[in-house]
């Protein structure tokens, strides 16, 4: 098969990786300058993934572009009206994700409950509000390419918190900054669960997934919203949240072209469904968590999912973990030069097959024969494990983890831990899980 690879960072390059080391042709574009190094040596690259269309199709049912992000649905929409296959998006998946209000008002209008939810294009109406009204709120900012590390969590029940944030947003504007968007949402307690599935652009295939997300940067839930530091997956016990959160919006999607992976992220409590927000482009490292419980390659999922000739997945039981791997100043950009690029990535001479198999590395190049990292922000990779319990995929991935030398590595050791203690229990106790 063809792939042509088109996104801004190289999210995917371990698929592309493994893509191409099973015999398939694959080449890849990357709109971010600073990403261009990611996988260097390892993949083949194009300037101008356009370019690359006429090769795609002369490989007719056996070419498939596969974007990354939740930010080019319309030229997804474009090039499937063209005759291209197409897995990733679309033009409503962006606005579902993009736009919070909206992917509110869609959550809300399937029977969901939907968290109080403001909207503010100005850091001083935002000020204003809470000062009337006080509470806990969750600062979001809309677009799907929005920095998720200054999201924040409001901890005080007076605001107190958030209104010195906003203060500092607006006092100290990061250069060449748009006009703030974003939303004050309604913070809600309970466990928090995401529900994914993969749509054809007609209908989900099956087995759904469940996840536990573990977003921020240290042990015990301290420090910066990362995006994602590990995240417990399962393909199992997901009958009752997906008949309640992706089913109803399955209409929805086929009316919009949607080709791809989907998500949503919950809070579930007594009262019932929270929905979050929409995640509709593959996750990252969600992917690669992921794999870890497939029994059939990816290009055996997309094929099913664009001939539309099958709608089961083959899928291990029991779990998944994941672990991500980062060096400084991960997070964030600033300073990644100075202190992590180009540092050697090496395995213990004790690693086995196994473990090499469960690592699935990002910002990472090949030069002269060595591994080293790349990219712009020190995201080296993520480490996986599988097993029948929580534990012993948490267990697996560790032992995974433990293999990678790299000076000043930083990773969460807590993975799956609230998960194995306490949020599995809860949710069954709600009567979520099956």
């Amino acid at each position: 098969m063809r792939f042509l690879g088109v996104g801004d960072s190289n999210d995917l390059a371990a698929m592309y990786h493994g893509l191409a080391q099973r015999g398939h042709e694959v080449r890849v574009s990357v709109a971010d300058e600073a990403s261009r190094d990611v996988y260097a040596g390892m993949l083949d690259f194009t300037a101008d993934w356009r370019a690359e269309l006429g090769w795609l199709r002369q490989a007719g049912d056996a070419g498939v572009a596969l974007f990354e992000s939740a930010s080019m649905g319309e030229q997804q929409d474009a090039l499937r009206r063209e005759g291209f296959q197409v897995v990733g998006g679309s033009a409503l998946g962006d606005r579902l994700e993009a736009d919070r209000d909206y992917g509110q008002q869609v959550l809300r209008s399937i029977g969901l409950h939907t968290a109080a939810s403001h909207h503010f294009n100005g850091y001083d109406a935002a000020i204003d509000f809470l000062r009337a009204n006080g509470g806990r709120f969750v600062l979001k900012f809309n677009g799907a390419d929005s920095p998720r590390t200054r999201n924040y969590v409001g901890e005080l029940e007076d605001s107190a918190d958030m209104l010195a944030l906003l203060q500092m947003y607006r006092d100290h504007p990061p250069a060449g900054a748009a006009a703030p968007d974003f939303v004050l949402m309604e913070h809600v307690q309970g466990v928090e669960v995401g529900v994914g599935a993969y749509f054809n652009g007609a209908q989900f295939l099956q087995p759904a997934c469940i996840d536990f997300e573990h977003k921020r940067f240290f042990a015990g839930e301290l420090g910066e919203l990362t995006g994602e530091m590990g995240t417990i997956v399962s393909y199992r016990g997901w009958a009752r949240l997906f008949d309640a959160v992706l089913a109803p919006l399955a209409p929805l999607l086929a009316g919009g072209g949607y080709c791809g992976y989907i998500n949503v992220n919950l809070i579930a409590n007594d009262v019932g469904l929270w929905p979050l927000e929409f995640t509709s482009r593959f996750g990252y490292p969600g992917f690669a968590i992921c794999e870890a419980l497939h029994l059939e390659p990816w290009e055996h999922i997309f094929a099913r999912m664009l001939r539309r000739d099958g709608l089961q997945l083959a899928t291990r039981d029991g779990f998944s973990c994941g672990v991500v791997l980062t060096v400084p100043p991960f997070p964030y950009r600033h300073g990644y030069e100075e202190l992590s690029k180009g540092e050697p990535i090496c395995l213990r001479p004790g690693a086995g097959e196994a473990e090499r198999d469960a690592l699935h590395f990002a910002e990472v190049a090949r030069v002269r024969g060595q591994l080293v990292t790349s990219g712009c922000t020190g995201y080296v990779g993520v480490a996986t494990g599988a097993g029948q319990t929580v534990q012993q995929a948490c267990d697996a991935a560790y032992r995974a983890a433990r293999q990678v030398v790299v000076p000043n590595l930083r990773y969460r050791t807590d993975i799956g831990e609230r998960v194995r203690t306490h949020d599995l229990a809860r949710l069954q106790q709600l009567g979520w899980l099956g």
